[in-house]
């Protein structure tokens, strides 16, 4: 048995039969003109008329209205106890609405100050903390209420200067990062400040938490690379600006507070003061841009390491794939290294901090999305900032 499936759906759809060879004809039906006038013998038979249907009455026209007359609407009734129940959630009003995650704002608003006021603090006090702390204490021991804020108000001006420009470097790093991950619809949180009034910086710079493993692999490079980039764009005006103004002096034995010149700060000074004689040193700490530029170079140096989550990790990661795991593991061993044979201690803490973070970077959501040439040399060249804007001795020995 087969079935048509272009079949009508109901016998009144069907088409009349036929009956063909042998079969019998249907019986015709008795009508009154019938049986008055029989058919004589041996006359065709004629199909009988369809039947008449009684014509039903058109709809009347409604009327018009007469001018001025009242139109009455019948709208009928709706009884509410019969309504179903209503299964979906009742809308919130406009002064019933849920409350929203402030947390998300408040922390961040809050590290942000607690940052700003920390480098205003080590900036106004030249980063003596120990020697402001400890003239406080005699002050109030005499009871000198005004003397701790005295050195305060003598230096505001490079706190606000210093401060400024250190958030700045630092923001505009963090929001390269938020605002990519934005554009790509990473889920990305605002960025947290980390305050540290008790170092010669003030900050230990701004980390922000982001979904990397929702971006692909060229997502991943943009949201990494950007960041870098755009506080560089901040930091390397701040260091021409402040290499031009800032006071040089013979190096000295007995100088306090010298911090050592990354690669770009050497270049920098080379091209706008020739003139210098050799062995002169900048004044870092009394010039409040070159010493936020300085931190600047340091921040972005740090994080342009090829190691695990650093935005160095992410950019290695999108170049090399999964065999960006050796080359963390390389840069590892290579700075363990330097730690033991220069003595440099000092960057055993953070050495210590990447490696708790991982050195091996987790996959993207797309390891075969294609970077394309352009960002291939880009990240390329990117992989050297390190050289120029990590110095291997930041503080020099007294």
């Amino acid at each position: 048995m087969e079935l048509d499936p272009l079949a009508p759906e109901s016998d009144a759809d069907a088409p009349s039969a036929r009956v063909t060879g042998g079969g019998k004809p249907p019986a015709r039906r008795e009508t009154p003109e019938s049986r008055a006038n029989p058919a004589p013998p041996g006359a065709p038979r004629r199909a009988p008329p369809p039947p008449t249907r009684a014509a039903e009455p058109s709809p009347a026209a409604p009327a018009e209205p007469a001018v001025g007359a009242t139109l009455e609407l019948t709208v009928p009734a709706v009884a509410v106890a019969d309504a179903p129940a209503r299964t979906t959630a009742p809308a919130y009003s406009a002064t019933h609405r849920p409350r929203p995650n402030n947390w998300r704002l408040q922390i961040p608003s809050i590290l942000f100050i607690s940052t700003a006021l920390s480098t205003f603090w080590v900036a106004a006090t030249n980063g003596d903390l120990l020697g402001t702390l400890s003239a406080i204490g005699s002050a109030l021991a005499l009871g000198d209420f005004a003397a701790p804020f005295r050195p305060i108000a003598e230096n505001w001006w490079q706190g606000v200067v210093y401060m400024a420009a250190v958030m700045g470097i630092l923001l505009a790093h963090e929001m390269g990062h938020y605002l990519q991950a934005r554009r790509y619809h990473v889920p990305a949180s605002l960025p947290y400040f980390i305050p540290m009034p008790i170092s010669p910086l003030g900050t230990m710079g701004a980390v922000i938490g982001m979904r990397g493993s929702q971006a692909d692999r060229k997502q991943l490079f943009d949201i990494g690379l950007t960041g870098p980039w755009a506080g560089l764009a901040v930091a390397l005006p701040l260091a021409w600006a402040g290499i031009r103004s800032a006071t040089a002096l013979p190096f000295k034995p007995e100088m306090e507070g010298t911090f050592g010149d990354p690669l770009i700060f050497q270049l920098l000074i080379a091209w706008l003061r020739p003139n210098d004689p050799p062995g002169t040193v900048l004044i870092v700490h009394a010039n409040p841009l070159v010493m936020a530029s300085w931190v600047g170079m340091l921040v972005t140096g740090l994080n342009m390491l090829p190691i695990g989550q650093l935005d160095g990790g992410h950019v290695t990661y999108a170049l090399f794939g999964r065999r960006a795991h050796w080359v963390a593991l390389a840069a590892v061993v290579v700075a363990l290294a330097f730690i033991v044979v220069a003595g440099r201690y000092e960057w055993t803490l953070m050495l210590a901090l990447i490696m708790l973070l991982g050195t091996r970077h987790p996959p993207t959501a797309d390891d075969r999305a294609e970077l394309g040439r352009f960002r291939t040399l880009v990240g390329w060249f990117s992989l050297a900032i390190p050289v120029f804007c990590l110095t291997p001795f930041p503080f020099m020995p007294r």
